[in-house]
């Protein structure tokens, strides 16, 4: 349908919280991505679909055209710079930080040190704005146990409210960014569908006042 608009989204904290926004703009599911088995989601409005697929392909789907516009965390996007979506709004949902970490003993931050993360470029850019030259080594899970498994010197994660690292025995080392959840768009959607597509950007936009 030429009307029809695919709002890419990832199941956990980013859709939980996304939800209210959404029903703000009368869009609401009729199913639950936690009990049904499928992928497209039906919502309130026959027009849009709720597309569930993973937070690290949602950038992907929006700019490629497998949806018309997603919700991904600002660290997905900083990972994925490179592929051609418009970022019109910051939702202010799933906020945390993203932070160098590591074992309170562990040297302070310098030269020639291992960093282990799934944040390449981020981190690659932070180290280099402190002059610092690093060796990252990328992980796609468990990041806690790199330091104190002595795989690398310090890591480069999220971090919510720090309970995860002190259950690992880590402190945070630096405060890179702040961390929340955006609004992508697709470019060509944005003209093909503009009316409709800038009618439910700027409905999801006074929810997010509303929320604030």
């Amino acid at each position: 349908m030429p009307n029809q608009i695919r709002i890419a989204v990832s199941k956990g904290r980013i859709y939980k919280q996304a939800l209210p926004l959404l029903a703000q703009a009368d869009v609401e599911p009729l199913d639950d991505p936690e009990t049904s088995r499928k992928l497209i989601l039906d919502t309130s409005d026959p027009d849009i679909k709720l597309v569930i697929i993973r937070a690290t392909d949602v950038p992907a789907y929006v700019a490629y055209g497998g949806a018309d516009m997603g919700v991904a965390g600002k660290d997905v996007l900083l990972e994925n710079e490179r592929l051609p979506v418009y970022e019109p709004l910051d939702l202010g949902i799933a906020r945390c930080r993203m932070s160098v970490a590591g074992l309170p003993e562990s040297r302070p931050l310098g030269r020639r040190m291992r960093i282990a993360t799934k944040y390449v470029n981020s981190a690659r850019k932070y180290f280099a704005s402190q002059g610092l030259q690093v060796e990252i080594i990328k992980l796609y899970g468990s990041m806690e146990l790199a330091p104190v498994l002595g795989l690398a010197d310090a890591i480069v994660d999220l971090v919510d409210t720090g309970a995860t690292l002190m259950a690992n025995g880590l402190v945070e080392k630096a405060h890179i960014m702040d961390i929340s959840s955006r609004l992508v768009v697709n470019k060509a959607s944005m003209k093909t569908k503009h009316a409709r597509m800038s009618q439910l950007i700027e409905d999801i936009k006074q929810a997010v006042e509303v929320e604030q």
